[in-house]
């Protein structure tokens, strides 16, 4: 027998319990590309024409994982698709971001070092290098600079975090990790 079979990766649909009434995830990646003391967020730009509430704001290159693609292999394109560059990615953690509604976000957080490529813009923002004592600097997306912190108080051998993220009724971003 195969060993994804032990795994359930073999186990019919029909089999794996779907039920549209219990809290579903959409799947994301991050991705923190850290060279020496900066890393490399995007400026993100109106998407369609249209300003948002990310308008402006940094984040780092990310978005959803498309259907038949692993988390790894998602990381790997968003990063390339939205820098022009690559590297080594490891995953640093998960979220869960409680949207309120019956879909939620699992957030998927990934470190890139050893970085090679040529930086590039795309549709989704403008990459730049960020020292990481000019952050405060910045207009960060809200939970930037949390992920950030966390993620650079790991050590290597360190497993992923786990944590949950979401907004209070005062719109007060909250996250706690495990």
């Amino acid at each position: 027998m195969p060993f994804g079979s032990f795994l359930g990766c073999n186990m019919p649909s029909s089999d794996q319990n779907i039920n549209l009434a219990r809290y579903q995830l959409i799947p994301r990646v991050l991705v923190f590309a850290i060279r020496n003391d900066a890393v490399l967020l995007i400026k993100i730009l109106p998407k369609n024409g249209k300003i948002t509430g990310w308008t402006g704001r940094y984040n780092g290159p990310g978005g959803h994982v498309e259907r038949g693609e692993d988390l790894l292999s998602a990381a790997r394109r968003e990063l390339l698709e939205e820098t022009g560059i690559s590297g080594d990615l490891n995953l640093c953690g998960t979220v869960i971001v409680d949207t309120a509604k019956p879909v939620g976000i699992g957030l998927f957080i990934f470190r890139a070092v050893n970085i090679s490529g040529i930086l590039t813009s795309s549709p989704e923002g403008i990459p730049e290098w960020i020292a990481f004592e000019r952050m405060s600097e910045y207009p960060l997306v809200e939970d930037v600079a949390i992920f950030l912190e966390k993620i650079r108080q790991m050590k290597p051998v360190d497993p992923p975090f786990s944590g949950c993220s979401s907004y209070d009724e005062n719109g007060q971003l909250t996250v706690s990790f495990e």
